[in-house]
């Protein structure tokens, strides 16, 4: 069976926790704590062990951002450690909240190892179904807003934690996967664009973040999108407008 999703609310407004939290409740998913600023988040998450953040960017003494950064530097520790410290947790996923759109910082959050984000708008179904794939391991990629927060930010260098990854180390398949996959295709797509086997599109998938050392689909669009595999004016056709 299946352990309780467990998520922490990182927000300074309340009733955005609130709502935040009877939605989560009311499909049977478990907020452990919640906290009003960035420093908050950290220490929660150091404490309750999360397997999601809900963050939001713009909060006081510690922003999201930073609250992000040093969550998910934070090096991994078995849940079984019994030392005379406290051990740091293993590294939860990051949703970024954002109130409108492109927030200017959300870019630099995706880059640091945010999962995705979501406007504070969302539904509760998105909501929900955001909580749960993020915790599977994928992340939440929307095709058009990822390439205009890409084409807005990379070109300016500006505060973006850029990634620089060797895309050497990736085969041809590798590369031709990792530039579709920066379009937004999901990977039925990749299948049936390739045609390949969903599962061989999975191994694909996997091999391109463990050669590149990266957390997630998320850092890869970004790499790809910053090592100019990909153009930010690119557009695939499967992609709706």
């Amino acid at each position: 069976m299946t352990d309780p999703l467990r998520v922490l609310l990182a927000d300074d407004q309340t009733l955005v926790r609130t709502g935040f939290r009877l939605i989560l409740g009311a499909a049977g998913i478990d907020v452990v704590a919640e906290a009003t600023n960035g420093a908050e988040a950290v220490e929660a998450v150091r404490r309750t062990r999360p397997d999601v953040v809900l963050m939001d960017v713009r909060m006081p003494e510690m922003d999201g951002l930073e609250a992000t950064r040093r969550i998910l530097a934070a090096p991994e520790a078995p849940h079984s450690s019994r030392t005379g410290q406290a051990p740091l947790p293993g590294r939860p996923r990051v949703i970024i909240l954002t109130t409108f759109d492109l927030d200017r910082y959300v870019y630099a959050a995706l880059s640091a190892g945010a999962s995705g984000f979501l406007l504070k708008d969302v539904t509760p179904e998105q909501l929900t179904a955001a909580v749960r794939t993020v915790r599977t391991g994928d992340a939440l990629l929307a095709p058009a807003i990822t390439r205009r927060l890409v084409q807005r930010f990379t070109r300016h260098g500006g505060e973006s934690a850029a990634l620089h990854r060797d895309l050497a180390t990736l085969t041809p398949r590798e590369l031709e996967v990792l530039g579709l996959l920066a379009r937004g295709l999901s990977n039925a797509e990749l299948a049936a664009r390739l045609h390949l086997a969903e599962a061989t599109v999975k191994t694909h998938v996997a091999r391109i973040l463990a050669k590149l050392g990266l957390r997630d689909r998320v850092q890869a669009v970004i790499v790809a999108y910053e090592t100019g595999l990909v153009s930010a004016g690119a557009r695939d056709s499967t992609e709706a407008t």
